[in-house]
């Protein structure tokens, strides 16, 4: 069992592993396609790195139907930790996946590209509940801590908050992200 633990990097594989190609990543310029094509929507992590979070993050895109989700960092991006794949519970096979060393640059391009980006910040000024995000539109959540950094903030059309009734600062990034993908799908 020790071995088994040790493949699947959890104690939750319930006795099983499989082993399966790699995952295909999305180029800036397919996932720019992608949301050009069908008037999409895909959602972009600034350095979001708890796999919990990300799994979560994943099953609420798949769930309200969003193309794709970007995963920036500073660094190149190792993919995806077993554990997120394993809390987003399928939605990651319902999603495409792009990654990036340099999210702010790869905002830029699909901003060139007519892709609108609205970034998530809980001090913004504009409310997210009824907000026209349009089409094709990505939307920025960043780390869990820090928020949205400067360089991929200053890339945002548009900076919207989730509104909450002020006895806590925030939301975990995880919960603010599925409001805010709910509110970005609701006008199709």
């Amino acid at each position: 069992m020790a071995e088994l633990d040790r493949i699947a990097e959890s104690t939750h594989h319930e006795g099983l592993c499989v082993a399966v190609r790699p995952r295909r990543w999305l180029s800036t310029t397919e996932l720019a396609d992608v949301l050009l094509r069908g008037k999409g929507t895909a959602l972009a992590l600034d350095r979001v790195r708890n796999p919990y979070n990300i799994g979560a993050i994943l099953r609420s895109a798949a769930f309200f139907g969003v193309d794709a989700v970007l995963l920036g960092t500073p660094a190149p991006h190792p993919g995806l930790a077993p554990t997120a794949v394993r809390v987003a519970e399928g939605g990651v096979e319902h999603v495409q996946l792009a990654r990036t060393t340099d999210l702010a640059d790869t905002l830029a391009r699909l901003r060139a590209r007519a892709v609108r980006v609205v970034g998530a910040d809980g001090l913004a000024t504009t409310g997210a509940a009824g907000f026209a995000f349009g089409r094709p539109a990505i939307l920025v959540v960043g780390n869990e801590r820090e928020g949205l950094g400067e360089r991929v903030r200053a890339q945002c059309d548009a900076v919207v908050a989730v509104r909450g009734a002020g006895s806590v600062e925030s939301l975990n990034v995880a919960v603010a992200a599925g409001v805010l993908i709910a509110e970005m799908t609701r006008r199709l």
